[in-house]
């Protein structure tokens, strides 16, 4: 008999069998862990033309050139000679949930190690060591992180796309016979193919993600009997990961779950690490970049933080504009000296203001990047990454400074660490706003996985300095989400575009990895800075309500009446957070007909947010049936607060006003299977429902 190795329990489980030489097969993936049993044992025969001896197909990080014909996961050469790795004799070593397997090729001189590692959450992680045991150099070309089996047959991939200002794009294909592959060599996650995917088929659905925020790649690859391997790691540049005799290459971290909530429970519960050891409630925050751009105002700015805690903001972050002479985007990044122009006192009287009116004080920063136009570059030109004999290509005026020496990395944390050291801040908005191109080091030589781990270092560095302050990762928005970022950060920047009815598909896309407690949504102003679209407050409001609120504005230029509302939606925002915030409590719901529907629920209070986008199709809107898990509360419920107090419905019935007024006590389980019948809302805009359980009162419509 076979042994088998499994990790994970339950309906989501990874079983493998380990042979004597060649890669771990995988027996069995998102199902519940298999036995052993005589079948396994039985050699499948290949076609007439095939090896003589059996060569299993669904492995573990296959390589090639051993009667494996498909797309190698390893691959390397020692100067053209090893370019053939066969791995046997292996070991497995376990300790509570993680499960470590270790192998050698003898004739190649390397050894391989996989961890593995089943989560509460009912996530499995992967990751891979790969070390070169000969005394000669090992070109390393291609070590993924992860391979995870999904089914034969039709199989439906589900990825995203989009751009700046246009994230999370959902795409849906079927996959045909042959390989699907995704790259990225933007240096960063990338707004266009973010390294996460959904994958179902034969009655199986889970999705998979690479914790890295450089290069990377998704391979699935067609087997020999119909089955797909899913290939997740790094990408390398040519020559970039060559290992010295000795040295180790360990990839990042890959991630498998059967579904959305099990993903964000892992980010809650285990990926993100706090200050003092929990979330604290996600205060409101006021960022200045739209209300203020480069204006900084000292006068101004404090008017505007009166005014923000008067509204019940938490949080004022003064964004862009406060350092070296930076008027505008073409200059003074590197230059992290507070403007003496625009601050002649500094920082302190601003920060002691923010925080005398008990709000938390943030700064932004994007520590990576240096501007030509600046004291830095002038003083140290070759501090940037180029390439020698090539040209010096800027992207916003911008080039990326080489974080993988360390008097350039020392530079920056002794900057970030003096305005942490010497102000009162909670938190810093630590912005990368370019693609890397021809990163190349002083050695000519690509530096692109290098400079990723250590802009993980400086992030490291900054928190074990400064362990209180919060960090958000922002990169022109939604470029570098990831959990490889997210394990050093407490919030993301979801998209540079604020616009309400771009970002219900944004966010949609976003929360299927990432609790919506931790993805930026700010208010921001109408006309909309980036598109121009005009919308209600109350639209602009409820959007962002069920994620991390801020505001994107200048308070001073709202209206008696702008500023009367807005308070009413902070207020509600506190009230709700705790829910809407709670770990398993959230819940999206697929769009029908341009009609959004999210929110949280417990056994004591559901909150609806539902939020029309294009006008709807159909003639009268279908009624809105609860998911399963929340008309399993049960009992008799009634509307309690409905958002804004006059929604903008097209046509509404005297049955819905009497429901919406909480004068109709209905069943939760009717409301899973019939539905509600609520209003059709106009175009582009929102309401949020509040219901609670009914000590009774007419059920009659």
């Amino acid at each position: 008999m076979s042994d088998i190795v499994s990790i994970g329990s339950g309906d989501f489980a990874l079983s493998l069998r380990l042979p004597e030489l060649g890669m771990p097969e995988i027996l069995s993936f998102g199902q519940a862990a298999a036995t052993v049993d005589p079948l396994f044992n039985v050699d499948r025969s290949s076609r007439v033309n095939g090896m003589d001896i059996a060569v299993p197909s669904a492995v573990l990080l296959p390589t090639g050139g051993m009667g494996f014909f498909g797309w190698p996961a390893i691959a390397g050469h020692r100067r053209g000679r090893d370019f053939v790795a066969q791995f046997g004799g292996w070991r497995v070593e376990r300790d509570n949930d993680h499960t470590m397997l270790s192998a050698a090729d003898p004739v190649a001189r390397l050894s391989l190690s996989i961890t593995l590692k089943a989560h509460a959450s009912g996530l499995i992680s992967m990751a891979t060591t790969l070390t070169n045991d000969g005394d000669e150099d090992y070109q390393l070309d291609r070590c993924m992180a992860a391979t995870f089996l999904a089914p034969a047959g039709a199989v439906e991939v589900m990825s995203f796309t989009g751009m700046w200002g246009r994230e999370f794009q959902t795409r849906r294909e079927l996959l045909g016979n042959g390989i699907w592959s995704q790259e990225s060599r933007r240096g960063r996650t990338s707004h266009d193919r973010f390294p996460m995917l959904f994958v179902e088929g034969a009655g199986q659905r889970f999705g998979v993600t690479l914790g890295f925020s450089g290069n990377h790649q998704i391979v699935i690859d067609r087997t020999d009997d119909g089955q797909r391997l899913i290939h997740l790691g790094e990408l390398f540049e040519p020559g970039e990961m060559i290992l010295a005799p000795g040295a180790r290459y360990e990839s990042p971290v890959a991630y498998a779950a059967p579904d959305s909530a099990s993903f964000q429970a892992f980010v809650r519960d285990e990926l993100l690490t706090w200050p003092n050891g929990s979330m604290s409630p996600r205060p409101v925050t006021l960022n200045t970049w739209e209300g203020n751009y480069f204006d900084h105002q000292m006068e101004s700015l404090k008017a505007q933080a009166t005014a923000a805690a008067e509204l019940g903001i938490e949080r004022f972050v003064l964004d862009d504009g406060w350092f070296g002479r930076r008027d505008d985007d073409t200059t003074s990044l590197g230059d992290w000296d507070i403007d003496p122009r625009k601050y002649p006192d500094g920082l302190k009287p601003l920060v002691d203001h923010v925080t005398g009116l008990g709000m938390q004080f943030g700064i932004w920063f994007e520590p990576e990047m240096v501007n030509p136009v600046s004291e830095l570059y002038k003083a140290h030109p070759d501090w940037a990454l180029t390439i020698e004999g090539r040209p010096i290509l800027q992207s916003r005026t911008q080039l990326v400074l080489d974080l993988t020496r360390p008097e350039v990395s020392d530079y920056l944390f002794s900057k970030v660490d003096a305005v942490l050291a010497n102000h009162a801040v909670s938190y810093i908005k630590w912005d990368m706003n370019r693609d890397l191109t021809h990163a190349g080091g002083r050695d000519g030589k690509a530096k692109f996985a290098a400079q990723t781990r250590a802009v993980y270092a400086l992030m490291d560095r900054v928190r074990a300095a400064h362990p209180s302050v919060e960090i958000e990762s922002c990169a022109s928005g939604g470029g570098r989400i990831d959990y490889g970022v997210l394990a050093r950060t407490h919030r993301v920047w979801t998209s540079d575009c604020t616009d309400a009815l771009e970002r219900l598909e944004i966010q949609r896309g976003a929360s299927r990895f990432v609790p919506p407690e931790i993805l930026g949504s700010h208010i921001s102003a109408s006309p909309n800075h980036q598109t121009g679209r005009r919308h209600t407050l109350a639209f602009r409001a409820l959007v962002a309500m069920a994620y991390h609120l801020g505001v994107e504005l200048n308070p001073l230029e709202l209206t008696g009446d702008e500023r009367d509302e807005l308070k009413v939606y902070v207020e509600t925002y506190k009230r709700l957070r705790g829910l809407l915030h709670a770990p398993g409590a959230n819940f999206q719901m697929e769009p029908i007909d341009g009609r959004y529907v999210w929110g949280a629920a417990s056994a004591d209070k559901i909150v609806l947010i539902v939020a029309q986008g294009p006008q709807m199709v159909g003639e009268q809107p279908a009624p809105l049936k609860l998911p399963a898990a929340i008309a399993g509360f049960g009992g008799q419920w009634t509307i309690t607060n409905v958002l804004p107090v006059t929604p903008e419905f097209i046509r509404i019935s005297e049955g819905q006003t009497r429901l919406l007024s909480g004068a109709v006590a209905f069943n939760l389980e009717s409301a899973g299977v019939v539905g509600l019948p609520l209003p059709m809302l106009r175009p582009e805009s929102a309401m949020l429902l509040e219901l609670i359980p009914s000590k009774g009162g007419n059920t009659h419509g």
